[in-house]
């Protein structure tokens, strides 16, 4: 747990949350089994439904090849002709892949339910293990398992919150597409670049201030022990009800984590451009191996840091459920 001065501890107005975030990441990094366990649950759901995405585009492909849709006559240097060959491959392709979403969604959002519940419950133990002060109820694996299925439910209901999110922000950019760029006239670029900047950052931030609530919900429940039926609606009618003061501190939590991964995309980005002034030394097949190493380092800096916004929620917890008991 972070280490609180005398007056932090009696103050909950006094705390800075991203001040305790540095000692959250020193903990997880001096315990890398912690990490290992969040990569392990997320690659064992990511890479199989990676592979199933992978053959069903086959599928869709072999259906309707991208000659047939246009895809082979797009130029770079001819963006407004490239804008429209786009728009119409995708109304080609929109009812296959439409057709297919309608059960790999749900399949989807079943499978990282239930992996995603044993992988954090197995998070939280060894949480509890390697710091005595996380209070996991009865200190007991088995404990925790009547609790299981509700905590998939909460984390089913997480992901789908983001997936809507991910379908306002495609109807919104489709809106700014069809306004913007038409066949008609020539496509307003400018305008429809900024439209979607506006929209991506507008719906990232409204995830990152308010998706605590979902993933707080969870915690709850295991947290304060409750094992009785229905406690995933309790847990999640209390996450709404924490108070002002711990809720603007997950709050701010989630808003530094989410600004983080932006600063890690934008290391991706920079680590994969680096090399490209070099392309013809290194050859094309370099190139590619460099950038699935940076995905892969994305990949476990994200999970690190998901580990440190679990520990930081959980030190939050601890710290306002005092302040209120003394």
């Amino acid at each position: 747990m972070p280490d609180l001065t005398g007056a932090e501890r009696g103050s909950g107005t006094k705390l800075r949350a991203t001040q305790t975030l540095v000692s959250h990441m020193a903990f997880c990094w001096s315990h890398p089994s912690l990490v290992l366990i969040e990569i392990a649950w997320r690659w064992l759901f990511g890479i199989p439904f990676l592979y199933v995405l992978w053959v069903q585009a086959q599928q869709i492909l072999a259906q309707i090849p991208p000659a047939s849709a246009g895809l082979d006559r797009l130029e770079m240097q001819n963006p407004w002709l490239s804008s429209v060959l786009l728009a119409e491959a995708i109304s080609r392709y929109e009812p296959s892949v439409v057709a297919m979403l309608h059960w790999l969604v749900p399949a989807g959002v079943v499978g990282w339910a239930i992996v995603s519940g044993i992988g954090r419950m197995l998070v939280l133990m060894r949480m509890s293990a390697l710091d005595p002060i996380v209070p996991i109820p009865g200190r007991s694996k088995f404990r925790l398992l009547p609790s299981l299925p509700q905590y998939m439910a909460l984390q089913a209901l997480w992901m789908v919150a983001l997936l809507s999110c991910f379908w306002c922000w495609f109807h919104a950019v489709g809106w700014a597409s069809a306004t913007y760029i038409t066949a008609v006239s020539p496509p307003d670029l400018e305008v429809y670049l900024c439209w979607l900047i506006f929209i991506s950052l507008g719906i990232y931030t409204t995830w990152a201030m308010l998706s605590w609530v979902l993933a707080v919900a969870p915690l709850l429940m295991i947290l304060e022990g409750d094992l009785r039926p229905a406690a995933a609606v309790r847990a999640l009618g209390r996450s709404f009800s924490l108070g002002k003061a711990l809720s603007g501190k997950l709050m701010e939590v989630g808003l530094v984590l989410a600004i983080v991964k932006i600063m890690l995309i934008v290391l991706d980005m920079v680590l994969s451009a680096a090399p490209l002034p070099f392309a013809d030394e290194f050859g094309p097949g370099a190139l590619h191996v460099l950038y699935v190493l940076v995905a892969i380092l994305f990949l476990m800096a994200n999970d690190y840091f998901h580990v440190v916004r679990l520990r930081s929620y959980v030190a939050l917890w601890q710290h306002y459920r005092d302040i209120g008991a003394s």
